[in-house]
């Protein structure tokens, strides 16, 4: 498996990899990349479940017991759960964006995936798209999951970003280069 020495390292990383190395004793990877998915997205929309999860005053018992109730309402896997409750015991709840984007990380690097994020000016269609996702997984020799967004200050043109590699080809940059080269 190919996972970055800076995942491994981390301490969301060392919790993911242990979440990941049970998940994948027990068959059910993709199970706890689903409960973590979903428990991502309520963190993201409940200001009061990310409050619970950076609260220092909650003492362990008791933000355990509301990560049991937030679990049993978002009906997460029992190993999930489980893994709440560790987090919760360890005070580590406030690491859980982490945590999920560690976990994310080396569940794609076991499937043989890289993630990419492609910006552009204006919105792709579905076949630029899937055009664009064929190039880079020819070029990066593994399956690319690509995520797209729009930033209209980029005038037109694409900017790549494949792990820590950027590929800048933007008429932003081009025009911002011109500038630099005429005033030498």
């Amino acid at each position: 498996m190919d996972i970055s020495a800076g995942i491994k390292a981390s301490l969301a990383g060392r919790y993911a990899s242990a979440l990941f190395d049970l998940a994948a004793e027990q068959g059910t990877v993709t199970a706890v990349e689903k409960d973590l998915e979903t428990l991502g997205a309520a963190l993201a929309d409940s200001g009061d479940l990310a409050a619970l999860t950076t609260n220092p005053e909650l003492g362990r018992d008791l933000a355990g017991k509301a990560m049991a109730a937030v679990a049993k309402t978002l009906k997460l896997s029992a190993l999930t759960t489980n893994f709440l409750g560790v987090l919760a015991g360890n005070r580590r709840l406030a690491k859980l964006p982490a945590i999920i984007s560690a976990f994310r990380a080396i569940a794609a690097a076991q499937r043989g995936e890289v993630a990419a994020t492609v910006t552009s000016a204006h919105p792709l269609s579905d076949d630029q798209l899937a055009a664009l996702k064929t190039k880079l997984t020819a070029r990066e020799g593994r399956t690319v999951m690509l995520s797209a967004t729009v930033d209209p200050d980029l005038l037109g043109g694409l900017v790549v970003t494949i792990g820590s590699q950027r590929i800048d080809a933007s008429i932003r940059t081009r025009l911002n280069s011109l500038a630099q080269a005429m005033k030498a």
